[in-house]
């Protein structure tokens, strides 16, 4: 690990959630989908952080409800949301807890994005790498140094 970086080994478990001052972008299609300054980094143990962008941050009109949910032990209730830009619909491109567990009620109503399915995600100008394994929506930048939950032969962790 070299000066400046974070192991994901050292994240908590449950995770921690902290608003970030870091600058967040998320686009598709040439479009901001989103900008913020006031993300949640969510940090857990094993993964890459996640930015919860608030709703507010997000650009009026390109999510839509998607299908599906899922259960997080820590957080509740998963949302997931499509984006649509010119007509393009992309699929669970984000989630959300709308109604989180009371340790996570600042994350109420932010979108986290998946930075596999969007075309650019960047941390203060640094692009994002996704994690892989395709559930988990980790953020990996030069700061962040794993093994990674997702990377393979990590299914059983």
């Amino acid at each position: 690990m070299g000066p400046g970086q974070e192991s994901v080994w050292d994240y908590p478990r449950p995770p921690s959630a902290e608003v970030s001052p870091k600058r967040v972008v998320v686009e598709l299609g040439g479009r901001v989908l989103a900008d913020t300054v006031r993300a949640v980094r969510v940090c857990e143990t094993s993964h890459p952080p996640v930015y919860y962008v608030p709703r507010e941050d997000v650009a009026d009109g390109v999510l839509e409800r998607s299908t599906g949910s899922s259960w997080c032990e820590w957080k509740g209730a998963a949302t997931y949301w499509d984006a649509v830009v010119d007509g393009r619909r992309v699929p669970a491109v984000g989630w959300s807890y709308e109604d989180p567990t009371p340790g996570f009620a600042h994350l109420r109503g932010a979108v986290a994005f998946y930075p596999d399915r969007i075309d650019r995600a960047t941390v203060d100008g640094e692009q994002v790498r996704p994690q892989t394994g395709g559930f988990y929506g980790g953020w990996i930048t030069d700061e962040i140094v794993g093994p990674f939950k997702g990377d393979p032969g990590t299914r059983g962790w």
